[in-house]
């Protein structure tokens, strides 16, 4: 590897990470996870000596690879770099990232981009679901001007809509692994659930706090961090995750009555930092919670009228618009949200 490894760097939603072709990283999993611990600087609370940017957010890593699926354009390997750890983890799936697969892949000859828009059909390795991404594509080139906006990201870019299909259970092997809306873990009153993202939803104010916080008086409150583990522990195995100690899922979620219209407000430790935001598919999970008949989501979510419902999740830096379908029964169909994403640098990375 000392000639380089081509690569993207690329912003994708409010994250950023580096874009691989799975045949240039090594096949071996032990050998490329110490590959990307190298170039990301990990571990490493600053990662001065690599490309993270000392916050889970900025350390990630996106693997794609042409789709031998009958009606798939490209699979995607989301691989969580940990900061402060050793530690390379595929447990999860990540909707920010994965708007620059899209253009990724187009940019990549991966897919043959159309005039106008191009639809990439991605297959999302680390839960076995579709996303279908519509790349802005006019001329038949990749364009990442445009004036959609984001909640926490400076700016416009072009508008990059994504679908989600067939989500529900997609780690923990069902929507509610423990079959019940609410259950009480270490006192506190919780819902686990699993859209996408495995999350556990409670109330700001069963955890001691407002919801009002932001995330930098969250993280100095080490009693708050202690309690959210110990809960996150013992729900591991309760969601079929097993030990996740060391495992960066579920993410831990408290909610609270929306301030700005919304439908709820949240929190989110992802699971020891407080995220900026709020993911993708952890506000698609969090947004299927206020859905759910009862639990500490649902108690103070203002749900809209009509179908598609368009749930606005507020988030530290502002809110983040799940558009839910439902069938005539109430069940959810598929979940979309509106993203952007821009490239950053093209080249090769050096250990």
């Amino acid at each position: 590897m000392s000639d380089g490894v081509r690569c993207m760097w690329m912003r994708g939603g409010t994250s950023r990470g580096g874009y691989f072709l799975a045949e240039d990283l090594p096949a071996d999993t032990a050998a490329r996870d110490a590959f990307l611990l190298r170039i990301m600087g990990s571990p490493d609370p600053r990662q001065i000596d690599g490309m993270g940017g000392s916050d889970p957010l900025t350390s990630k890593i996106a693997v794609v690879n042409k789709s031998e699926r009958e009606g798939v354009d490209v699979d995607y390997l989301f691989l969580q770099v940990f900061v402060d750890q050793p530690i390379v983890t595929d447990s999860q799936n990540c909707g920010n990232i994965l708007a620059g697969v899209g253009p990724f892949a187009i940019e990549r000859g991966l897919v043959e981009a159309k005039d106008g828009t191009t639809d990439v059909r991605i297959f999302m390795v680390n839960t076995e679901q579709l996303a279908i991404a519509t790349v802005s594509t006019p001329g038949g080139k990749v364009n990442y001007g445009g004036d959609a906006s984001i909640d926490g990201v400076p700016g416009t870019s072009a508008p990059q809509p994504i679908i989600f299909e067939d989500t529900a259970g997609s780690t923990c092997g069902a929507l509610l692994p423990t079959g019940n809306d609410s259950d009480t873990v270490e006192g506190v009153e919780v819902t686990m659930i699993d859209n996408g993202m495995p999350c556990v939803v409670m109330s700001a104010e069963d955890m001691g706090i407002t919801g009002d916080e932001t995330p930098e008086e969250l993280e100095a409150n080490d009693e708050l961090r202690a309690r959210l583990e110990k809960i996150r522990l013992a729900c591991g195995p309760l969601m079929n995750l097993g030990d996740v100690k060391e495992k960066s899922v579920p993410k831990m979620t408290m909610v609270s009555p929306a301030k700005n219209g919304g439908c709820v407000s949240t929190r989110t430790f992802i699971p020891h930092r407080c995220h900026k935001a709020i993911g993708v598919l952890g506000a698609v999970s969090v947004g299927t919670a206020c859905m759910l008949k009862s639990g500490p989501a649902a108690k103070i979510a203002k749900i809209p009228d009509g179908n598609p419902k368009t749930l606005s999740v507020e988030h530290p830096t502002g809110e983040f618009s799940v558009v839910a379908t439902l069938d005539d029964k109430g069940e959810l169909i598929s979940a979309g949200v509106l993203r952007t994403a821009r490239k950053l640098m093209d080249g090769k990375v050096f250990e």
